[in-house]
């Protein structure tokens, strides 16, 4: 009995070690492209402001309203660009502490479905970037009373572009939350298709209470959303085990 004890506090304590491990680790790759990105962080935050600029009447720019903004702002985008850049080294730590206890089945699906996660997520921050922001900021110039100069918080901008870019990263996620809710059979792909018609209306609220009052951004993010749902459906589709098909052991 009491070697089953001593056994049973040695695999946690190697767990726990294994977990230190990765954190220390992940939070060491961050913490490298931060330093990196640290002395481009004015250069960055430029960069993410030229939607805006670009929309602002002539003579119009940004302000710092905080005596700290101007060091903080550009501080605060670097970590959250650091974040963003080594969220496939933290997703991989992640899964080598996981990955032991897994299935082979489990383990081949899980792979693609952190991977397409990643890349729908950078997809969705582009896609709000490129073509989201312009069409806001052109909106709200449009819509500024006569005689209101129209002159932003740089923190206020940031907190702004950043919630637009986390609606978009996570909106975009929906396929792979559609699979992985066939996958441990919460729904069935019929289920998905019935509900379609549900999904379309959700998808339109969700759009409105997550974007600018306008109606361009809503439909820029409901419309791709509707899109991923119907590929969501295909993918755990294609996904889905067949009847009789066990899992093989770990």
């Amino acid at each position: 009995m009491h070697a089953e004890d001593d056994a049973g506090e040695g695999s946690l304590i190697d767990h726990l070690v294994e977990l230190r491990m990765r954190l220390m680790r992940g939070l060491a790759g961050t913490g490298a492209v931060l330093l990196c990105l640290l002395p481009f962080a004015n250069k960055l935050y430029g960069l993410l402001a030229q939607p805006l600029l670009d929309k602002l009447p002539a003579g119009a720019h940004l302000i710092a309203i905080e005596v700290a903004s101007p060091f903080f702002a550009p501080l605060k985008l670097a970590f959250f660009t650091a974040l963003v850049v080594t969220m496939p080294w933290l997703l991989y730590q992640a899964w080598a502490f996981v990955a032991p206890g897994l299935y082979k089945r489990e383990k081949r699906l899980a792979l693609p479905l952190l991977a397409s996660a990643v890349a729908l997520f950078y997809i969705g921050c582009a896609f709000a970037f490129f073509f989201v922001l312009p069409s806001v900021f052109t909106f709200l110039t449009m819509v500024t009373p006569d005689g209101v100069a129209m002159m932003t918080d740089i923190n206020a901008y940031l907190n702004f572009v950043l919630v637009i870019f986390l609606a978009f990263g996570m909106s975009f996620e929906l396929p792979v939350a559609l699979v992985i809710l066939v996958l441990l059979g919460w729904v069935t792909t019929d289920q998905l298709r019935e509900a379609r018609g549900y999904a379309v209306v959700g998808v339109f609220v969700l759009a409105a209470i997550i974007t600018p009052p306008d109606v361009v951004s809503q439909l820029m993010l409901a419309i791709p959303m509707c899109l991923l749902y119907e590929a969501g459906i295909i993918a755990a589709r294609l996904l889905t085990p067949k009847p009789g098909v066990v899992s093989d052991q770990p």
